[in-house]
C-alpha cells in the first residue's frame, strides 16, 4: 500500500492528507481510537503526540496488519524479540515500553577499567531477562522502523532521518525509570554554517554527564556511524560521523579488544563491499571533566548503506538484490539470541497476505548456527526459499500486484 488509510471518528483519511493533523487533534484524548484500514474491519491504533500527532500501532497488534502496511510487525517468535517481550520488555498502560537492561546508567568513580572490560557479550543468559547494550541498540532500530524497507524509502534515509526516528523511538522506551531519550544522543546532520548551534545543542543534550557527585559519573548513550580511530598514549580517540569535532576516548586495550571481537565487521569495511555497509557504534559515555567524553562500554552493529541492520556478511548480497529489485522486506533481528536459535534472514512483505521468509545457508556459519538453520528449513518443507551462498541467488518469490494489496479493507 502506498500510504495507510485511517478511519478516524467515522472519516477515512489517508496518512498523507492535510486533514490528518486536525482529525487526530480532535480525536486525541477522546474515547474513540483510529482504525488502520489495511485489512477488512481495520486494526485499532492509538494517537501519540511528538512534534505533531502520530498514529501508532497498539502493542501486540503488529501481525494483524497486512504485510504491505507500515504498521505490520511479524509475530515476535520470528526474531530474537520473542524471548524478551513480556519479561525484559514490558508494555505499560502509558504506552511506554519498560526495558530491563543488563548495564547501569551511572559509573562508580575510581574504577581503573570500564565495566565488563568495556565490551558486552552478544549472547547473554536468557534467565536473567535483561537486554544487553547490543540488544537495546537493535530494539531502537526496530522501533524506529529501520529494519524494514520499501522502494518509497530510496534516497530518504540520511542522518537527519536517523536522528529523528531513533529519538522518537527512545521517547517511548523507559530504562531504569528514565525515559531513554533523556539519555540518548544521536548526532545531528553536520552543517558547517550551523556548527556552533549544533555544538551548543549537543552540550545541552549531554549536560547530564556534568551531574557527577560523590565520585559517581552519570552516563549517556551515544549512537553513531564509525568513521575512524587514532591510538595514542591517552587511549583510542574514536570519531563518529557528524560528530568528528568531539572524539570519544576509550582505553587503548579496550579498543583493541573491541576491534578483535567485531573483526569481521572491520575486515568487511576494508573489502570490496565496504561502500555497501556501515558500522554503527553504540557507547555508554561519561565525563570525568568538562569537554572530555570517555567510553565506559561499547558494542557494534553492521548495517547496509540504507541503515538496515544485518547479522552477517552473507546477508549483504541478498539485501542489495532485494533493494535493487524494489522489494518490500523486513529484517528480523537476533537481539541476544544464542546461535542455536534460527530465524528467517529476511521476510518479504509484498507476496500477499502472509510474509514470505527467506533463508540463507553459508559455509562460513558456525556448526551450531548451520544446524539450527537447517532444522528450520526442514520444518518449512519443500516450499522454503533457501539461498546457498556458494550458488547464485535463486529467483525471488513473485510479488503480489500493488493494486491487489491496496484493495484490501476498501
Amino acid at each position: 500500500m502506498d500510504e495507510p488509510i485511517y478511519l478516524i471518528e467515522g472519516s477515512r483519511i489517508p496518512a498523507g492528507s492535510s486533514a490528518l493533523q486536525s482529525a487526530l487533534g480532535s480525536a486525541y484524548g477522546g474515547q474513540s481510537r483510529p482504525l488502520c484500514m489495511c485489512v477488512s474491519g481495520g486494526v485499532v491504533m492509538y494517537i501519540a503526540k511528538h512534534r505533531s500527532f502520530v498514529v501508532k500501532r497498539m502493542p501486540g497488534t503488529g501481525p494483524r496488519h497486512h504485510p504491505s502496511c507500515e504498521s505490520f510487525e511479524p509475530d515476535a517468535a520470528s526474531s530474537g524479540l520473542g524471548a524478551l517481550i513480556g519479561s525484559a520488555i514490558v508494555s505499560c498502560a502509558d504506552h511506554i515500553l519498560d526495558v530491563k537492561v543488563s548495564f547501569p546508567l551511572a559509573r562508580a568513580g575510581g574504577r581503573v577499567a570500564p565495566a565488563k572490560s568495556g565490551l558486552e557479550k552478544l549472547e547473554v543468559d536468557r534467565s536473567a531477562s535483561r537486554v544487553s547494550l547490543h540488544g537495546l541498540l537493535q530494539f531502537l532500530f526496530e522501533q524506529a522502523g529501520f529494519n524494514r524497507w520499501s522502494p518509497a524509502m530510496t534516497g530518504r534515509r540520511h542522518q537527519a532521518v536517523i536522528q529523528k526516528y531513533l529519538s522518537e523511538a527512545a521517547s517511548e522506551i523507559r530504562v531504569k525509570g528514565t525515559v531513554l531519550c533523556e539519555r540518548l544522543y544521536v548526532p545531528e546532520a553536520f552543517d558547517e554554517a550551523a556548527k556552533l548551534d549544533i555544538i551548543a545543542r549537543r552540550r545541552e543534550r549531554l549536560s547530564i554527564l556534568l551531574a557527577a557527585s560523590n565520585g559517581a559519573y552519570e552516563m549517556a548513550l551515544v549512537i553513531g556511524e564509525y568513521k575512524d580511530a587514532a591510538v595514542s598514549s591517552c587511549g583510542a580517540s574514536i570519531r563518529i560521523r557528524h560528530m568528528v569535532d568531539a572524539p570519544l576516548i576509550m582505553e587503548a586495550k579496550v579498543w583493541e579488544r573491541l576491534q578483535r571481537k567485531f573483526s569481521w565487521m572491520f575486515e568487511l569495511s576494508a573489502s570490496e563491499v565496504g561502500n555497501q555497509m556501515r558500522i554503527i557504534l553504540c557507547m555508554l559515555v561519561y565525563a570525568n571533566q568538562e569537554h572530555v567524553l570517555k567510553v565506559d562500554t561499547a558494542t557494534c552493529m553492521l548495517t547496509t548503506r540504507n541503515w538496515i541492520p544485518i547479522d552477517a556478511s552473507f546477508e549483504l548480497d541478498l539485501a542489495a538484490q532485494l533493494t535493487d529489485e524494489g522489494r518490500r522486506f523486513l529484517k528480523p533481528l537476533r537481539y541476544d539470541a544464542a546461535p542455536s536459535e534460527a530465524f528467517p534472514n529476511f521476510l518479504l512483505l509484498d507476496t500477499g497476505a502472509t510474509p514470505t521468509p527467506l533463508h540463507i545457508l553459508s559455509g562460513f556459519m558456525s556448526k551450531e548456527a548451520r544446524k539450527a538453520k537447517e532444522r528450520v528449513i526442514a520444518e518449512a518443507g519443500s516450499s522454503a526459499w533457501v539461498w546457498h551462498t556458494n550458488e547464485p541467488i535463486p529467483a525471488l518469490p513473485l510479488r503480489v500486484a500493488r493494486e491487489a494489496a491496496s484493495s484490501i479493507g476498501k
